[in-house]
């Protein structure tokens, strides 16, 4: 069973893998097109971090960044390896858009990259109501990236 909890930045199992989904991200994608928040930026009050876990076994995280006061973007979603295609993702994405919904927004939104290391997320979010829109907030189009968006 997977239990979401809020917070966990300060473990190192937690640290540990979002060190990894940096890495993925940097290895991924041309210098000066990844957008994902450090630490010290998932921090931040706007920024609701949440971790999925098995018992003790971290398994995911993702968070919820406010970017406006009906709206969210989705962050730093990643899934441990070893827990891929386990349901991982769209557990904490459900957990997302409810406390997206509790704090009184009415549209997600999100930006990731472009090719084949990005088209599991790609396919999670086309499956959970996310369509493709134009770049929003301070984001700007390049190849790299890509943008999503839904109503909740």
């Amino acid at each position: 069973m997977i239990e979401v909890r809020h917070g966990g930045l300060e473990q190192p199992a937690v640290i540990a893998l979002l060190q990894q989904h940096f890495d993925s991200m940097l290895a991924h994608s041309p210098p000066g097109t990844c957008h994902f928040l450090d630490l010290s930026g998932l921090a931040t009050p706007e920024v609701t971090f949440l971790t999925a876990w098995e018992g003790e076994t971290l398994l995911g995280c993702g968070a919820l960044k406010a970017i406006g006061a009906d709206h969210g973007e989705v962050k730093s979603m990643r899934t441990a390896d070893a827990a891929l295609r386990r349901g991982v993702a769209a557990t904490l994405l459900a957990a997302i858009v409810d406390s997206a919904r509790a704090k009184g927004m009415a549209r997600l939104s999100l930006e990731t990259g472009s090719g084949e290391p990005f088209a599991a997320a790609v396919a999670l979010y086309l499956r959970h109501g996310f369509a493709w829109c134009e770049p929003f907030g301070e984001y700007e189009a390049t190849p790299f990236n890509r943008f999503m968006t839904r109503t909740i």
